[in-house]
C-alpha cells in the first residue's frame, strides 16, 4: 500500500489545502512540511541556501500523494517574501502559513555588532511579518486561515548569551497574540509554538557534559524530537481548532511549565 493510500481523503483533514512553510530545509521545518503533507496538504517549501535539503523534503512530501514545490527566497526582503506567497497561491488559495525561518546566535550583548543584530531580527521576526502580511489578503477573502509562528521557550523566559535571539522570539509571541485579536472575526487563527530543546543542528555543538546537564533539567528526561513540534503545529492548523487563537504551545517535556 502506498503511503498516500494509508489514509482516506476523509481522514486526511488537510485534504487539498495549501500550506506554506518557511525554513523548510531544516529539521523542524522539514518535519512540519512532511507532517502537513501526510494529512493531505499541498506544500510550498521555502529555503534560503540549502536547495538539496529542501528538495529531499519535497520528495518525502510527494510520497503522500500531494504537490510539493521548493522556492528559494531571502525572506528578509519584502520583494522575495511577496514572490514566495504569490508562488504559493499558484497551488491554490493559501490556508496555512507556518513561519519557521530562523537562526540562532549565542553572544554577549556587549559584543554584538549591529549587523548581527539586524540579521537575526530580520530573519526571525521581519520575515514572519512580511510573509504574514502577504498571505492575509488570501485568507481574508476566503474567511479562513491558520497561521502558526515558531518561536522558542527563550521568547518567554529569556536566555543568557542569547538576548537578541530571545527578543526576536518574544516579538513573535507578542505579534501572534496581537494579530490574533486583529483577525479573530475573520475566520483566521494565529498561534505560536515555542519549543524547548529539540534535536536539531542547533544542539550539535553540545558536549556530553552539557547535553547530560540539559536532559537533567527536562522533567521528561529527554531532548525533544522535531515531530514533537510538528504535532503541536498539526493541532493548531486543524480545521476544528477554530476556537484556539492567540495561544502559545510549549512542547518542552515539562522544561517550561
Amino acid at each position: 500500500m502506498k503511503k498516500a493510500e494509508s489514509l482516506s481523503c476523509k481522514e486526511r483533514f488537510l485534504h487539498e489545502q495549501v500550506a506554506i512553510v518557511s525554513g523548510a530545509s531544516g529539521g523542524i521545518g522539514g518535519t512540519i512540511a512532511v507532517t502537513l503533507a501526510c494529512q493531505g496538504a499541498h506544500v510550498i517549501l521555502q529555503y534560503y541556501a540549502n536547495k538539496n535539503a529542501a528538495e529531499q523534503v519535497a520528495l518525502r512530501c510527494r510520497e503522500h500523494g500531494v504537490e510539493a514545490i521548493t522556492f528559494q527566497a531571502d525572506l528578509r526582503q519584502e520583494d522575495d517574501a511577496n514572490r514566495f506567497i504569490e508562488k504559493a497561491a499558484e497551488l491554490g488559495r493559501p490556508a496555512i502559513l507556518v513561519n519557521n525561518a530562523g537562526i540562532s546566535m549565542s553572544q554577549l550583548l556587549i559584543d554584538t555588532p549591529m549587523e548581527s543584530y539586524r540579521n537575526l531580527m530580520d530573519t526571525n521576526f521581519t520575515s514572519a511579518f512580511l510573509c504574514t502580511r502577504a498571505v492575509l489578503p488570501y485568507m481574508l477573502s476566503s474567511a479562513y486561515g491558520r497561521i502558526v509562528n515558531i518561536a522558542s521557550v527563550f521568547g518567554i523566559t529569556g536566555a543568557a548569551m542569547e538576548s537578541i535571539y530571545s527578543a526576536s522570539k518574544g516579538a513573535l509571541i507578542t505579534f501572534s497574540k496581537a494579530l490574533a485579536r486583529e483577525v479573530a472575526g475573520s475566520g483566521i487563527t494565529v498561534n505560536c509554538v515555542a519549543p524547548g530543546a529539540i534535536e536539531t543542528r542547533m544542539l550539535e555543538n553540545l558536549d556530553t557534559e552539557d547535553r547530560s546537564q540539559l536532559i537533567a533539567e527536562i522533567p521528561m528526561g529527554r531532548i525533544g524530537r522535531t515531530e514533537d513540534v510538528a504535532h503541536a503545529c498539526l493541532y493548531l492548523v486543524h480545521p476544528k481548532s477554530d476556537y484556539v487563537t492567540g495561544q502559545v504551545l510549549t512542547p518542552s517535556g515539562g522544561w517550561m511549565i
